[in-house]
């Protein structure tokens, strides 16, 4: 399904600029990986490594906060 969105001509110059430098076939592709690469950068994922569950959870609380 295509859709048309407005944009200033300000940003449809930043667009054919990202495109290019991106290598993109289309507008479509360019903010795909713009946006793509932006969410990797925001995602924890993986922020923790390999650690297990007791280590993460090792000092979370001292033993005179247990009731």
């Amino acid at each position: 399904m295509t859709t048309t969105i407005q944009i200033q001509n300000k940003t449809l110059g930043l667009l054919k600029k990202v495109k290019e430098e991106t290598k993109s076939s289309s507008y479509d592709e360019a903010i795909n990986k713009i946006v793509i690469k932006r969410l990797k950068e925001v995602s924890l994922a993986g922020f923790l490594g390999k650690r297990t569950k007791e280590w993460i959870l090792k000092d979370l609380r001292d033993e005179s906060d247990r009731i």
